[in-house]
């Protein structure tokens, strides 16, 4: 049984059904080198011993044809095992490094797309440390840690300081602001009425600055 590289496709073409066909070939060359060492021991001999009696003559007690026949089968054999072993090795190593390949592909793939798809936040110039309860900021649904982008028409470009924010909020009572917050790295919309409520403030939320 001659053993070539043939028994491998290419690597673009190798599947885990070729690695499990020369497996399937190994299990069958094992099979027959082990038939074959049944023979040796049925005549009662080994694959060294020697087939000439004290006086140098051929042994008679053995069937010489059948065991030089074993022995040459059995070494042959033992070749195609050889061959066929490394080439399971090499089948293995194909696809591993094929499928590592693919996974290493397919996360920069994943990053890219990720990448291009994620929109680039400005930077925040002020964020809320307190949002009390039942306030309109508590309404509109801002949270403590929230960091603004845009507060109507304040943004992260002319944003200088918080009476900025102040002057929007007097002169927009009972009137809804466009806000933008980035919260746990997304940005997030919403709108929010200054009135009066219950407690102080046309907002009941505190804002500070972010330092730049």
């Amino acid at each position: 049984m001659k053993m070539t590289n043939e028994n491998i496709p290419g690597n673009s073409e190798l599947t885990m059904d070729d690695v499990k066909n020369l497996i399937k070939k190994k299990d069958e060359i094992e099979e027959q080198i082990k038939a074959y060492y049944d023979v040796l021991q049925d005549q009662g001999v080994g694959v060294e011993d020697s087939l000439v009696d004290a006086e140098g003559y051929p042994r008679a007690d053995v069937n010489l044809y059948q065991i030089r026949t074993a022995r040459h089968n059995i070494s042959c054999l033992q070749n195609d095992h050889k061959t066929i072993m490394a080439e399971i090795e090499e089948a293995l190593h194909k696809l591993h490094a094929r499928e590592k390949a693919k996974r290493e592909r397919d996360e920069a793939e994943a990053q890219e797309e990720a990448m291009e798809h994620q929109v680039t936040l400005p930077p925040p110039f002020a964020q809320l440390d307190a949002v009390t309860e039942g306030s309109p900021a508590c309404g509109a649904g801002l949270r403590v840690g929230d960091q603004l982008i845009e507060f109507g028409s304040v943004n992260s470009g002319n944003f200088q300081n918080l009476q900025n924010i102040a002057s929007v909020v007097q002169h927009s009572e009972g009137k809804p602001l466009h806000v933008s917050v980035i919260r746990a790295g997304q940005k997030v919309q919403m709108s929010l009425t200054p009135q009066r409520w219950s407690g102080r403030g046309l907002l009941g939320c505190n804002i500070v600055p972010v330092q730049r």
